[in-house]
């Protein structure tokens, strides 16, 4: 039988509204900056999410300028151009593939975890990308508590990303995230989520 949380124990209805239940995906965008100091808050923010080993694999690029917009909207399909082109900043979330080489520093407690990623280039490659993937999420949610919209994308062509903004190969780009203060006139319908029976299973 289900129990109640205490309310204690959770955070107010107001915030989960603005981090959950009202939050949207964004597609059209205000002229409102985003200030430099607000991205830095977010990755302090993010950095505190639960990442392997303390492994922080991901790596972002605040694409901001024109000069940045330039190198970057030939390499997007469709609308996701005309999105990108207003928002304030698109944010490139990407992983270093050795990100192992840090371990030692970002997990002091046990150093010698980089030699079970440095040997094992599968097992690097998958750890990265999932961990990199859940750091991304992080950041849209970080966003929300901050006051941003977000608008995470597929959409483009990694290859063409990669060999613009990481030609050393050791990053490697996995989606796109806009961020600023959405228009809501560009907000779809909210589409229907799953009920918990046809998703979920308790064993």
């Amino acid at each position: 039988m289900s129990e109640t949380i205490p309310v204690s124990e959770t955070i107010s209805d107001k915030d989960l509204d603005i981090l959950f239940r009202t939050a949207r995906s964004q597609n059209a965008w205000q002229a409102k900056p985003v200030a430099e100091a607000t991205l830095h808050a977010l990755h302090e923010l993010l950095a505190f999410g639960p990442t392997s080993v303390n492994c922080q694999p991901a790596r972002f690029v605040f694409v901001t300028s024109e000069a940045g917009k330039a190198r970057l909207l030939p390499h997007l399909s469709g609308s996701n151009r005309e999105k990108t082109a207003a928002a304030p900043v698109c944010v490139i979330v990407a992983h270093d593939k050795q990100f192992y080489d840090l371990i030692p520093e970002f997990f002091p407690s046990m150093p010698a975890a980089r030699d079970w990623f440095a040997h094992d280039e599968g097992v690097a490659a998958a750890t990265a990308f999932r961990n990199g993937t859940l750091q991304g999420a992080y950041l849209i949610m970080a966003a929300r508590a901050l006051g941003l919209d977000t608008g995470p994308m597929s959409g483009f062509d990694n290859a063409g990303v990669d060999r613009e903004f990481f030609p050393d190969g050791r990053f490697a780009s996995n989606f796109l995230i806009n961020l600023g203060h959405g228009d809501p006139a560009g907000v779809f319908p909210r589409s229907p989520r799953p009920a918990f029976d046809k998703v979920c299973q308790i064993v």
